[in-house]
Parts: C-alpha cells; sequence; structure tokens
C-alpha cells in the first residue's frame, strides 16, 4: 500500500486521544473489541446528534424521529459502498464486537454447520469468541480444534 493510501500521520491526527504521551512515549491503542476511539469527525456528529436530533428510530412519526430514521438508513448505504456490499440489507448493526461474534456463529453456523464439521479457533480466543462456537458446535454436532500459536503465526 502506498503512503498516498495509508497516511499513518494524518489518520492519527484524526483521533484526538491519541495526541496524548504515555510515559514519555506515544500512545498506541489497540483494544477495540468492546469500545473504541473515536475520530473528531465521529465525535462531532454524535455530538451535534445529542444537542439537536435526539430521536428514536423506527419507532415515531414524528420529525425528529422520521430524519433520524433517514439518517440511520441512509448510513447503510454509505457502509455498504465503503466496504463494497452487494446491497445495504447485508449491513446489519450490533453493540460491539461480542454481539457480532454470536451473531455470525449463530447465524452462519446453523444456515453451514453440520454434524462432523471441524471450527478451527487459535489459543490465544477471547472468551467471547469461544462461547458462541461451542454453543453452535454443540447444536449442530461439530468439533471445535484449537491450534496454538507460535512465532511463526
Amino acid at each position: 500500500m502506498s503512503d498516498q493510501l495509508l497516511n499513518v500521520a494524518k489518520i492519527r491526527a484524526d483521533f484526538p486521544t491519541l495526541d496524548r504521551e504515555i510515559r514519555g512515549k506515544t500512545l498506541v491503542y489497540l483494544d477495540n473489541g468492546a469500545s473504541t476511539l473515536k475520530p473528531t469527525q465521529v465525535i462531532d456528529r454524535i455530538s451535534r446528534y445529542y444537542q439537536l436530533e435526539t430521536s428514536n428510530v423506527h419507532r415515531g412519526a414524528h420529525f425528529l424521529a422520521e430524519q433520524g430514521t433517514i439518517a440511520f438508513e441512509e448510513s447503510r448505504e454509505t457502509i455498504r459502498k465503503f466496504i463494497n456490499a452487494k446491497d445495504k440489507n447485508e449491513i446489519i448493526f450490533t453493540r460491539g464486537t461480542t454481539e457480532a461474534i454470536n451473531v455470525v456463529a449463530s447465524s452462519w453456523g446453523d444456515a453451514n454447520l453440520t454434524a462432523g464439521d471441524e471450527i478451527i479457533l487459535s489459543d490465544l480466543e477471547h472468551h467471547s469468541n469461544i462461547v458462541p462456537w461451542q454453543l453452535i458446535a454443540a447444536k449442530k454436532g461439530a468439533r471445535i480444534l484449537v491450534i496454538p500459536i507460535d512465532q511463526n503465526g
């Protein structure tokens, strides 16, 4: 990837938290599973929503609810284009990684796994990426294989 496509300094500048130094070192933050740092653009947009637009999406016929619903649904199209999905209805929103993994394991697993199939996990998985697979494996008669990670991957 060329420097024009990935300008790390420019990307870091969008995240106010990354401006900090911790113990004399530039902050690097990779703990993004349950929560994540927000770029200034997101902080500004969320602030505007809470200040001027708070409403219930898909739950009202008043102006704010209608506008919120339109913005919510338009975001699916924006995301669809960004990730090159075929249809905006392929875009679903979850509250975080744990819920997303549960959705994938239960929906994809239920539709695709059969007795005797193997689900491969590494020995470094977070608990939230183990339990959903254990549940679907038990339901479908699949088995889980745990592979070790070493210095070569």
